[in-house]
């Protein structure tokens, strides 16, 4: 395989991870609506885990290829990436008025999640079956959480998830578009990961660098067009709600991949990446609590700081 070839098959994948992510996020969103499912509930659920399947496919053939820093890479990476490039064009394009629950309890328990998987990743250099174990479990308590408390959500947060879920009145299309998006999720995600190992080493960079940039931008694609799409209807809960939540499911299915496959943790993560991650994390708290609103000056403000994190990443 020559490098141009390998550029196109990255390309095509990530074009295929963008197109499998929205096909199961709307067949399947729509599918639920059908059965009766409320559209907050879908929104925890179905959009939360559909935004961060990509990640979840490319860790999960990474993993089983020994890939560990593609599988680091891309979930660090991708946590960083909806932060701070997806969070900022969002409050860019409309800025963000933030719910109070989101304040005292999703932020944190990202910030948690974060730290914890930091702690876990350290302590043996291995996210193993027990790791993997506590970091699922962590995400079942959480979405089992979120499903009660949203019984509690003001009625305009669940009318702003009923007009972006849309509606859906035939079961057998929207299973088609559920199928039809996980075989593009699959093949999407053997093109990324073949073509990101081939490229990085043909020029000379790190699977590390290439997987926590190009591959986890790639892989975030679902929660940017969701962004976009939601700031231009001014639907800001959609937004901040699937951000917070599509970076606490990607630590969860983590540990559903060190389950499947142990990943080896390589010691530099610890020392830039997984605090680049945690400042992230815990930037978002002051940003929020001052006036409830990311605005755009902090949206540009989170832009600068990404691009600062991509050049040391290269450097």
């Amino acid at each position: 395989m020559s490098i141009a070839v390998a550029i196109i098959l990255f390309v095509v994948g990530l074009i295929m991870l963008f197109l499998g992510g929205e096909g199961l996020v709307r067949g399947a969103s729509r599918l639920a609506r059908v059965l009766g499912i409320s559209p907050i509930v879908i929104g925890l659920t179905v959009v939360a885990f559909g935004t961060s399947a990509p990640e979840f496919v490319v860790g999960l053939i990474a993993a089983l290829k020994g890939a560990s820093d593609v599988v680091l890479g891309n979930i660090i990476g991708s946590n960083i990436s909806n932060i701070g490039l997806i969070l900022g064009i969002g409050a860019i394009i409309s800025p963000l008025i933030i719910q109070i629950r989101i304040i005292k309890v999703e932020v944190p328990i990202m910030i948690a999640l974060s730290l914890i998987l930091y702690g876990l990743a350290a302590w043996s250099l291995n996210l193993g079956l027990l790791q993997g174990v506590f970091l699922f479990g962590a995400l079942i308590a959480f979405t089992i959480y979120s499903y009660f408390g949203s019984k509690k959500e003001p009625k305009e947060v669940e009318e702003e998830f009923e007009e972006f879920v849309g509606s859906g009145n035939s079961v057998r299309k929207q299973v088609v578009f559920i199928v039809l998006g996980l075989v593009a999720l699959i093949i999407g995600a053997r093109f990324v990961v073949d073509s990101a190992i081939f490229i990085a080493r043909v020029v000379g960079i790190s699977e590390l660098v290439i997987s926590i940039t190009a591959v986890a931008i790639g892989t975030s694609l679902p929660e940017l067009s969701t962004t976009i799409i939601a700031a231009i209807r001014k639907e800001h809960d959609i937004i901040v709600g699937n951000i917070i939540g599509s970076n606490i499911f990607n630590i969860g299915i983590l540990g559903v991949i060190s389950i499947i496959h142990p990943v080896t943790v390589d010691s530099a993560l610890l020392r830039f990446e997984f605090p680049v991650m945690i400042f992230f994390s815990i930037l978002v708290l002051p940003l929020m609590i001052t006036g409830k609103k990311v605005g755009r000056v902090e949206g540009i403000s989170l832009l600068v700081l990404y691009a600062a994190f991509i050049f040391m990443v290269f450097r």
